[in-house]
């Protein structure tokens, strides 16, 4: 028979047992809420009131590429190193016998700098900075910049309070190629010139992060971790012919420097599509070695410099005669080579003639000033002014270069009597080569203008292909018939002119026309330099390329017969490169004079 004294304990150690097994129960399904069903809640929750460390993660700058698919800017990985001083002292290791031995601190910061490049006095100092700041402090910054190299060999060390963290940095795999117009970023990847600048809507990433929480022993907590990733930036396809653009610096290098001239550029254009298949300068900037170049020259002076464009600009008074029908190829006037016109006006050619009845494509062929000033008078200014806008002049062009720069074209009511005159041999107006060749585009092209491009699209991270749809917005200058026209009198230049040995091409016709600008300084000209222009299109009976050379104050040769043998070269490559066909008709002879 069972006592009620034996009964009590026995029923009392149920009875804790039960709460025991509730309480363990209770917490378990606690504990896997807390570590499974709601795990990232709570974890959100710790880090969103600081309880953590975060980290920033980057996406790479996306790559700027030529037409072809060549890399001109891209992204390397460098590394970040980081200490947590909290942690830093002794560490263990086993030596070739297999022996465990003790490796003090000052050894390891020895060893270390050795792969960082500092003192191992520098980075105890680094240590003892942070502890004296926070002596809890778990963050140390030791070294950025770090090189693939230099990260496995601190990887190497296998210390367990050294960490590393890697993020892009930029390269320009060709150098100088290109430099000019691809620009540069500053050490903290902040785009500062050229395309890097104008393109950075497409290049630049979006950083992400990654944030957790540590033990006591530095180690990432499992489960802790919250992932935003990075999003790299897009890639840039430019219209550019990275080999075509190397040929032609080398080209305007070697001719600025035999010639004495302060700087060049050669532009190549291709005339149906306005795309810039080169644009190059000298002297030229190597984008990974910015500060060896000085600040005038880190940027593009195609894009930015202003010229006055000098007997260039007859062509487009020619075909603004042609196309208003006031004029055509063999209309005649009789001048010397130097006349004071009725409005008291005065005009003089580079070289003095008695009276001579030239054809509107002899004064071409000449270049005489006196000429195509006197067929001006046919005109209104009024029209005149709308047709150099048409052109493409004063407007700078679609490209929109970073700093790109506008030609003056002054408004008619500014034009005084000598100003009416110059204006038509480009004197007293400003272009810019953009300008310039964009308005010989619209000859080349029967009169069809398409805006100059230099980015052809770019490419998202998720494949997205946005395209530039500039070249949609073409203008008709001129008609057909008049572009026609103009670009045989242009072919006439090349033919019968002065420079029509250096520039002639076995093979393929030619047209052209040569220009030299004074330059103006602190309000009157400079004596005895100039803005040499040579810019022509081939081949002449099926215009396929514009080619345009500038040279700012050649001092070997000082008239524009200074860019015919540059201009040659570069045609000749541009053919050569796209295997334009040779011309396969003869060229319509124009006479000089009446």
């Amino acid at each position: 028979m069972t006592t009620r004294s034996t009964r009590t304990p026995r029923r009392r150690t149920v009875v804790a047992l039960g709460v025991v097994l509730i309480v363990i129960v209770a917490f378990s399904v606690r504990l896997i809420d807390i570590q499974v069903v709601n795990a990232q809640e709570y974890v959100s929750q710790s880090l969103s009131m600081g309880i953590g460390v975060t980290r920033t993660t980057h996406g790479a700058r996306g790559e700027i590429v030529d037409d072809d698919g060549t890399v001109l800017a891209g992204s390397v990985l460098q590394y970040d190193a980081q200490l947590d001083p909290s942690h830093v002292g002794p560490v263990e290791r086993t030596d070739d016998d297999g022996e465990k031995i003790e490796v003090d601190w000052p050894t390891i910061a020895a060893e270390i700098g050795a792969i960082t490049g500092q003192s191992a006095d520098d980075i105890e100092k680094i240590v003892s900075d942070a502890l004296a700041a926070d002596p809890d402090s778990q963050y140390a910054q030791l070294a950025t910049g770090l090189s693939t190299e230099q990260y496995r060999a601190l990887a190497d060390l296998n210390l367990p309070f050294l960490a590393m963290t890697s993020n892009p940095a930029r390269t320009y795999p060709d150098g100088a190629v290109a430099g000019n117009l691809i620009g540069f970023v500053g050490s903290d990847g902040t785009p500062l010139e050229g395309l890097e600048e104008s393109e950075n809507e497409c290049l630049a990433a979006t950083d992400g992060s990654v944030t957790y929480e540590q033990g006591v022993d530095g180690n990432i907590i499992p489960g802790t971790e919250v992932d935003t990733p990075a999003v790299d930036g897009g890639t840039v396809t430019l219209t550019i012919d990275g080999d075509l653009q190397w040929y032609m610096q080398q080209l305007i290098s070697e001719q600025v420097q035999n010639l004495g001239a302060q700087h060049g550029q050669i532009m190549v254009v291709d005339v149906k599509t306005g795309e810039i298949k080169a644009a190059a300068e000298y002297p030229s900037v190597d984008p990974n070695d910015i500060d060896a170049t000085p600040a005038e020259d880190r940027s593009s002076r195609i894009f930015r410099d202003t010229f006055e464009p000098g007997s260039t600009f007859k062509a487009l008074t020619a075909a603004t005669l042609i196309d208003t029908g006031v004029a055509d190829p063999l209309s005649t006037v009789t001048v010397t080579g130097d006349e004071t016109f009725a409005s008291g006006a005065r005009v003089t050619d580079a070289e003095s003639h008695g009276a001579t009845n030239y054809t509107l494509t002899g004064v071409l062929i000449d270049s005489s000033n006196v000429g195509i000033a006197t067929f001006s008078q046919l005109l209104d200014s009024q029209t005149r002014y709308d047709y150099l806008q048409a052109f493409g002049i004063g407007q700078g062009s679609a490209v929109d270069f970073p700093g790109e720069a506008s030609g003056e074209l002054r408004s008619v009511d500014e034009w005084d009597a000598q100003t009416t005159l110059n204006i038509s041999f480009g004197q007293g107006v400003s272009t810019t080569l953009p300008e310039l060749v964009g308005a010989y585009q619209a000859i080349a092209n029967d009169g069809t203008k398409v805006p100059l491009s230099l980015v052809r699209s770019c490419t998202l991270a998720d494949g997205t292909v946005i395209e530039n749809d500039a070249a949609d917005a073409t203008t008709q200058v001129i008609s057909a018939d008049t572009a026609t026209q103009v670009q045989e009198m242009l072919e006439n230049v090349l033919l019968q002119g002065s420079l029509a040995k250096s520039v002639a091409i076995s093979g393929y016709r030619i047209a052209g026309k040569t220009g030299t600008g004074e330059i103006a300084e602190n309000g009157s000209y400079k004596q005895g330099v100039y803005w040499t222009t040579l810019i022509g299109f081939a081949p002449a009976d099926d215009p396929q390329y514009i080619v345009a050379v500038t040279l700012d104050q050649p001092t070997a040769v000082t008239s524009s017969a200074a860019n015919g043998p540059a201009f040659q070269q570069a045609m000749t490559q541009v053919l050569k490169t796209y295997r334009v066909m040779p011309s396969t008709t003869d060229p319509l002879l124009l006479p000089k004079t009446g």
